[in-house]
C-alpha cells in the first residue's frame, strides 16, 4: 500500500476521479467505480473488490478512522496495489457527494457482472427487473432484496449502469452484497429456464394474486418499469402472472415497493 498527499483540485487523480463520479462512460474506460465512506468501501473489500485508489481526509476520520481504513485495505486483495492519498478537508468538500461520508471516497476496479458468474442455491429466489431506469428504484429494490435474502437480482436491458454512483449510494451496500447481473431479456429467460426456476411476472393483465402463486420452488419475480410494464417477450415466457391487490384510485405502486412485497411473500412460503 502506497500513501501520497495531494491538496490541489486542479491534480490529475482529483479529476479523474470526478469523472468516474460522474459519467459512465469513463468508468467503463478505466474498468473503475467510486464508493463514498468507510462502510461501503469495507463491503466491497468483503466481498473481493480490489481497491485501485483510496483518498482519505484524516481530519474528519480522525486518527484511529484512518487507521481502520488502512486495517481494512490491508486485510483485502488490494493491499499491495492500492495507493492512499490524503486531502485536506476542503479538497474533500469538493469531491465528496454527501457530507457525511466519513471522510473516505475510495475508486474500486470493477468486476464482470454476468449469469454465468452466479452461483445459487436449490429453489432460488431471483428479482428480474426489466429495463429499470431510475438509480433510486434499483437501489431500494437491492435493499429489500438483501433483507429478504434474496440469492440474485437480475437486470435486463438496464438503462443505468450497475457502478452508478447514485445506485451505489441508494442501495447502502446492497449492489455488493446481493449478487447482481446485467443480461439481455432473451438471454435471462433461456438462463431461467435452463435452471428450472419458474417466471413469474407482475402485471394487472390476465393475472393472479401473489399469495394464490407457490414460491416455495425456484422463484423469478420479474418487475417491469413503472410507466410501460413488461414487454411482450416476458409475457409469453411466463409460467404465471401475478398482480398485487389494488384498493385505491391508483393502479400502480413504486416498482421496488411492489418488488418487496412480492419477494417477502417467498420468504413467508418458505418459513410456514
Amino acid at each position: 500500500m502506497r500513501t501520497e498527499t495531494i491538496t490541489s483540485a486542479q491534480n490529475p487523480k482529483i479529476k479523474t476521479l470526478l469523472e468516474l463520479q460522474e459519467k459512465s462512460k469513463a468508468r467503463r474506460r478505466e474498468g473503475l467505480f467510486v464508493v463514498e465512506g468507510q462502510r461501503e468501501l469495507e463491503h466491497c473489500i468483503s466481498v473481493g473488490y480490489e481497491a485501485h485508489t483510496v483518498f482519505i481526509c484524516r481530519e474528519i476520520t480522525g486518527e484511529r478512522g484512518f487507521n481502520e481504513i488502512c486495517r481494512a485495505i490491508e486485510s483485502g486483495n488490494s493491499r499491495t496495489s492500492c495507493t492512499v492519498i490524503e486531502i485536506p478537508k476542503v479538497l474533500y468538500e469538493k469531491v465528496a457527494y454527501r457530507g457525511s461520508t466519513e471522510g473516505v471516497i475510495a475508486e474500486l476496479r470493477c468486476k464482470e457482472h454476468n449469469l454465468e458468474n452466479l452461483k445459487l442455491k436449490v429453489n432460488p429466489v431471483v428479482i428480474v427487473l426489466e429495463s429499470v431506469e431510475k438509480p433510486g428504484n434499483l437501489g431500494a429494490v437491492l435493499r429489500s432484496a438483501d433483507a429478504a435474502g434474496v440469492d440474485a437480482v437480475i437486470v435486463c436491458d438496464p438503462l443505468t449502469d450497475l457502478y452508478n454512483p447514485n445506485l451505489i449510494r441508494s442501495s447502502i451496500g446492497g449492489i455488493f452484497t446481493v449478487p447482481t447481473v446485467a443480461a439481455t431479456s432473451a438471454e435471462t429467460i433461456k438462463w431461467l429456464k435452463a435452471n428450472n426456476i419458474k417466471i413469474y411476472t407482475a402485471q394487472l393483465q390476465d393475472s393472479e394474486w401473489y399469495y394464490d402463486t407457490d414460491m416455495t420452488g425456484g422463484t423469478a419475480i420479474v418487475m417491469g418499469t413503472e410507466a410501460t410494464g413488461l414487454t411482450e417477450i416476458w409475457r409469453e415466457a411466463a409460467d404465471a402472472h401475478i398482480k398485487i391487490p389494488m384498493l385505491g384510485r391508483l393502479d400502480s405502486l413504486n416498482v421496488s415497493v411492489s418488488a418487496a412485497i412480492l419477494m417477502y411473500e417467498a420468504v413467508r412460503q418458505r418459513n410456514i
